[in-house]
Parts: C-alpha cells; structure tokens; sequence
C-alpha cells in the first residue's frame, strides 16, 4: 500500500496522475471528498468493484454509487430529463448523491442490479480529478454500518486491510456522507439526510 500525503485545497496533479494509473490497473484508491474518505475504484473493472464490496464487509445486493468528475459527465452514466439537470445543478458540487435512471453502460457489480443509480460530484478537486477519465465508485471508506471516521489512518485499522493507495490530506472535517435525493419519482424524495 502508497499512502500519498498532500493538502486538500492544492491539487498535486502528480498524486492524480498516480492514483489514476492504479484506478486503471484495477487498484482500489482510499481519497477525501467534501464529506469523508472514499473508496474508489474504476466503475468498468468488475474485480475491483468487487474488491470495494470486500473491503467494506458489504453486500453485493446493495449498490455503491458512482462519482464523475462533472455534471456534464452525469450523462454518461444516467439519463437525467431537463427538470432533473437543474435540480441537480443548483446543488452540484456538492455534498449531494442524486438517484436515477442508469443507462446500460453502468455494470450490474455497481449497482446490485438496480435500474438506478447514484451520481456524486463533490465540491472536492482530488475527487472530481481522479474520476477524469472513466467514472470511479464513491462510498464511505468505512465497514457497512460501522462508523464513520474523518482520518486514514484510522479508517486503515478499522478496515483491516490495506487499499492499493490511500490520498492522505489528514483530518476531514466532516463526519458524515453525502445527502442522498431520489429523482426517479414524481417529486424528489430524500433518503439520507
């Protein structure tokens, strides 16, 4: 396991350009968000979305939601109507997940088989960059329903495992994930405030 120091505000691309390479070779990258520490990994390798699922002790039945790296590139992953954009753009980035309609290019491993989906932009750089190329998985880098913890190294020892490369910019300051909104229905619904 490479853990990479860096600071949340400064972009150091030479960390992107690391962890991006592992994402491509099927690596699992621990990194900040502008909630908490994520698990990533590239959304078309099945072996390594499988490997999230592992690492968090969670079941394949329930799906991890995809991060992009702008609200155009929701349109790769999701079908969003004109109403769904601009709800989505006035809270995007940001800490928000909004459910939708997938499209066929996300694989079954993401979303547990689920004609839904959700999409993350979060209003973090480190995050948004390491999903420039392909989109990658976004879920709390915690056990399933264990807590939630702000700093990596900490998250290491509660995982008891070790990721292929951990983006350390110390303590977040948030301790909870993203708001979840379901746009699939007639209104939107909140799911996890």
């Amino acid at each position: 396991m490479k853990v990479l120091k860096t600071s949340i505000d400064e972009v150091d691309m030479k960390v992107i350009s690391q962890a991006i390479s592992v994402l491509a070779d099927g690596g699992v990258v621990l990194y900040p968000t502008d909630t908490v520490y994520g698990l990533g990994a590239n959304i078309f390798d099945n072996n390594a979305v499988r490997r999230v699922f592992d690492i968090k002790k969670r079941s394949y039945l329930k799906p991890l939601s995809i991060l992009v790296s702008d609200i155009g590139a929701i349109d790769l992953v999701a079908k969003a109507s004109l109403s769904q954009k601009k709800t989505i753009s006035e809270y995007l980035p940001g800490p928000y997940t909004f459910i939708l309609n997938k499209r066929k290019i996300v694989p079954r491993s993401v979303t547990g088989g689920l004609s839904n989906v959700g999409v993350r932009v979060p209003d973090c750089e480190i995050a948004r960059r390491l999903a420039g190329i392909f989109p990658i998985t976004t879920t709390s880098a915690n056990l399933s329903d264990d807590e939630m913890l702000s700093n990596p190294t900490e998250i290491m020892e509660q995982l008891g495992c070790e990721v292929d490369l951990v983006i350390d910019v110390g303590e977040l300051e948030s301790k909870s994930a993203s708001s979840i909104i379901d746009l699939t229905g007639l209104n939107p619904k909140i799911i996890r405030d």
